[in-house]
């Protein structure tokens, strides 16, 4: 970890003052953790556009399990990509619906491609990619 740099950082005032509400909607302690963690984010966003670097990520899925052979189809599509899945938890909804949550990690261009394929099967109600960082290159 680096050497603390102290910097100034000029406003408008009302535009700190939105800040500042930020601030305390989320609980920051100080204006400099919420800056610092803007920049992180900001950094985060970028390294998700680099295809070929490895990030990390969930993927929420939501679906009938009656659906005719979705299960297996969504398990195919899985196994043809196990390297870049971690783990899945699998929870029954209701009695017709599932929720599925995969933990992945690898190239960015791969994580979004399989999280493409998962969430455009059919019979797929609702899917969702968020994505992070390894936090390797994160100060």
């Amino acid at each position: 970890m680096g050497q603390t740099i102290r910097f100034g950082v000029s406003l408008d005032s009302d535009l700190l003052e939105k800040f500042d509400a930020l601030c305390d909607e989320r609980c920051y302690q100080t204006r400099s953790e919420a800056i610092r963690d803007l920049i992180r984010n900001t950094l985060v966003q970028q390294e998700w556009e680099d295809t070929g670097r490895d990030i990390a990520g969930t993927l929420t899925l939501v679906f009938d399990h009656h659906k005719s052979d979705l299960q297996q189809k969504l398990t195919e599509i899985q196994h043809d990509e196990h390297d870049l899945i971690i783990t899945t938890l699998h929870v029954h909804l209701d009695h017709d619906n599932c929720l599925e949550v995969l933990v992945l990690k690898g190239a960015a261009e791969r994580v979004r491609s399989l999280a493409q394929r998962l969430t455009s099967t059919r019979g797929v109600k609702h899917g969702k990619l968020s994505l992070t960082t390894t936090g390797q290159d994160l100060a």
